[in-house]
């Protein structure tokens, strides 16, 4: 379960105080939890790439294409530098009829789109394959769960020999993020279903664009994480503050665990993770010299 909390600025002003020793303190620990935890980095933002190339491909491509009753659904991927959103055909064996290039800006300007019907490269098809198994599984089975006002946004991974379908919720309401109910599912080399879970038990849906600061700036919000999700940031909360983290104008936001403080740093996307016991003992030292 997760509990979301409101913004925690008072608090978290003594936190930024002691970053630059905990930092230090960190960087030559023997086991650097923000080092740990740099895979769910770089996996939330795979997952962000995918995203961003869905949402401004699929602007693209319906304003282009007319056929909608052609349209099987959509996935994207990274090739090298580039960033691919494919849409296929309803077809039993479908076809690429649509496939829009964002180089790393994701400009709409400079985009490519092309609606030159084809066959889907090998990995094209592992990713058609797998989105459509887990958009089968969705709607069959009880676990995943919808909510009003929202949607569930399926994103197909591979990489290297690993292949899955993370799915997120989505909001259909401006000035909204949603954290939580979201899902991860596992395939393997025949892409054939190995695990589903759920990621976190609960829906956080957090405004922005209305509550102030001090100085009537918001500067970031926060939420935890039980047991169950885990200790660390997960990759599905990396991807979606990417994606929402400018338009709500946050410098940073915080994953609170019982083991760690994970600190998303919303103007350089980068993580540092604290123990809690260094932080306790921060806080201990400083009430000392009060």
């Amino acid at each position: 379960m997760i509990r979301w909390f409101p913004i925690v600025i008072l608090i978290m002003k003594r936190i930024v105080i002691a970053i630059c020793t905990l930092i230090h303190v960190s960087v030559f620990a023997q086991d650097n939890p923000t080092a740990l935890a740099k895979p769910i980095v770089d996996e939330g933002k795979r997952l962000y790439k995918s995203e961003m190339a869905s949402w401004y491909g699929t602007d693209l491509f319906l304003a282009k294409y007319k056929d909608q009753d052609n349209i099987g659904g959509y996935f994207s991927y990274s090739d090298n530098n580039l960033a691919k959103c494919i849409f296929f055909s309803k077809a039993e064996q479908p076809k690429a009829i649509g496939t829009i290039i964002f180089d790393s800006t994701y400009d709409t300007e400079t985009a490519t789109v092309d609606l030159t019907e084809r066959d889907l490269t090998p990995i094209e098809n592992d990713l058609c394959r797998i989105r459509k198994l887990a958009y089968a599984i969705i709607i069959s089975d009880t676990m995943f769960k919808s909510y009003q006002n929202t949607s569930l946004n399926l994103i197909p991974l591979i990489n290297g020999d690993k292949k899955k379908v993370y799915v997120l919720t989505g909001p259909s309401q401006n000035g909204v993020v949603i954290f939580g109910n979201d899902y991860l599912l596992e395939f393997d080399k025949d892409n054939q279903v190995i695990s589903k879970k759920a990621l976190h038990q609960n829906l956080i849906p957090i405004k922005y664009g209305e509550e102030t600061g001090q100085d009537g700036k918001v500067e970031g919000a926060m939420h935890t994480h039980l047991p169950e999700t885990g200790d660390f940031i997960t990759a599905t909360d990396i991807c979606t503050l990417m994606l929402y983290e400018k338009f709500a104008k946050w410098k940073r936001y915080n994953v609170v665990s019982e083991k760690y403080l994970n600190i998303w740093d919303c103007l350089t996307d980068t993580l540092i993770v604290i123990p809690m016991s260094t932080l306790e003992k921060i806080n201990k030292d400083k009430s000392k010299n009060d």
